[in-house]
């Protein structure tokens, strides 16, 4: 069943209140943050720290990057199984507990990541504890996304709620925002000797500042009213929810998110994290060069996300969608050429294209999922087909990139891939049904009614 071609908005909401709304947003992307700073603290440290430090004796630079790359892509396994368990109990018992306990997870993770030694002083327990931390870290991530969007989407008013729950994906580029930053002015006011030797760990033991500051600003914030009331339905008619119930009742929404994620996953982490790699490998670019042009790009990116979400509230989520989806099916083939002129500017333009074709698919991902499921079961379905395409798309992204880079020394086969994936996202944006204006609470009922359908058919 799907509740997705529901297009009109019967039901008069009255809007929240400006300021309780901007708290809401504000607690969500608070945690948000902090939680994606240090889920690209690593990414970023896995090119530039990780492969000389804790796998050495590679035969090449590349070997070596491409080993850190595998533990990189150790939290995007894990992060499938924080939405199933996440989802399940946040489904059960909220939204906000769950986030309180997911920003906890992921900050003493990161933490005690700065705390590591390196191979040269324990030997293969160094990249065996890393592998641990980056799958807890990972598993907390995987809880997070879920939540802070839908503590957003479920409290907004349903004509804007492609702006409002953007916000939240606008965190994703301030964390990693933040942590390009604190790398950049590692880098460039310390010796290569003194960053590689403990300037990077600085950047890991900053997270408990701001974990802080996140928990706290989300103890704040209550469930939204919606949700409040599927619970108690939930528990009166003994409902279900979770990651069955969304398969046996909805497959269809779930497959269909994991698509739409697939080009969108994989175009970021090809425009912010291999193409670190790519610069500093085949460029030759400096650390602190090319990080301080990310530090540019995610800004122009964070300011981007919350204009498109208003935009698919104007035009419908699919057609903004779609564009996002061909034009970013383009990137590869003309932004290495253009990284390959070693000019900052034409560079900068490169990475700055990548992620505007990116914030046109990101931007409305929270209001499309939340759109896809019903209150009782909404969190396990968004975090389900969100988190699990991770495990395909984001996570081998920067490793299939830096295969192909190294056995065929050339960006167009990378480019090809890109493509690939354009093609299965918009397939999967063509088959969605427009839900921009629909009402959650329309959503549930619809769900409601197919649940009474379903269990007068069975006492047939």
């Amino acid at each position: 069943m799907s509740t997705g071609n529901l297009t009109s908005t019967p039901r008069e909401e009255p809007d929240p209140k400006t300021s309780g709304l901007k708290k809401v947003v504000a607690a969500s992307m608070a945690g948000t943050v902090v939680e994606w700073y240090e889920f690209f603290l690593y990414a970023a440290a896995a090119t530039l720290v990780f492969g000389g430090l804790f796998f050495p004796g590679a035969e090449s630079e590349l070997d070596g990057i491409l080993a850190a790359f595998l533990t990189y892509a150790v939290g995007f396994i894990a992060r499938p199984i924080g939405g199933i368990v996440f989802g399940h109990f946040g489904d059960k018992y909220g939204r906000k507990h769950l986030l309180q306990i997911s920003i906890i997870m992921v900050g003493v993770a990161t933490f005690l990541m700065g705390c590591l030694p390196t191979f040269n002083s324990i030997g293969y327990w160094a990249p065996a504890l890393l592998v641990v931390l980056r799958f807890v870290q990972g598993f907390a991530v995987g809880g997070e996304w879920g939540g802070a969007v839908l503590l957003v989407a479920e409290h907004s008013p349903s004509k804007s709620r492609g702006f409002w729950s953007s916000w939240p994906q606008s965190a994703v580029p301030m964390g990693n925002l933040l942590a390009t930053g604190v790398l950049f002015v590692l880098s460039a006011t310390l010796s290569d000797e003194d960053f590689l030797g403990w300037g990077w760990r600085v950047a890991f033991w900053l997270s408990a500042v701001i974990v802080i500051i996140g928990y706290y600003i989300r103890t704040k914030v209550q469930d939204a009213p919606i949700f409040l009331e599927s619970r108690k339905e939930v528990k009166a008619e003994n409902k279900g929810y979770g990651v069955a119930e969304v398969f046996r009742r909805y497959p269809r929404g779930v497959f269909t998110a994991m698509g739409l994620r697939f080009e969108e996953n994989i175009l970021y982490y090809l425009v912010v994290t291999f193409s670190i790699t790519y610069l500093a490998v085949v460029v030759g670019t400096n650390t602190s060069r090319i990080l301080l042009l990310l530090l540019l790009a995610h800004a122009i990116h964070f300011c981007a996300v919350p204009m498109v979400g208003k935009m698919s509230d104007r035009f419908g989520r699919r057609p903004v969608y779609l564009a996002g989806a061909i034009l970013g099916g383009t990137w590869g083939f003309f932004a290495f050429p253009m990284m390959d002129t070693a000019n900052d500017f034409v560079i900068l333009v490169a990475i700055t294209i990548g992620l505007l074709f990116h914030a046109l698919m990101y931007a409305g991902q929270p209001s499309i999922m939340a759109e896809m499921f019903p209150t009782r079961m909404r969190y396990s379905g968004v975090s389900l087909g969100y988190q699990v395409t991770s495990i395909v798309a984001g996570s081998l992204a920067p490793i299939i990139a830096t295969a192909l880079l190294d056995e065929f020394g050339s960006s167009t086969p990378v480019a090809l891939y890109l493509m690939g994936a354009c093609i299965i996202t918009a397939i999967a944006v063509l088959t969605l049904k427009e839900t921009r204006g629909v009402s959650l609470h329309d959503i549930d009922a619809a769900d409601a009614k197919g649940t009474a359908d379903l269990l007068a058919a069975a006492k047939k």
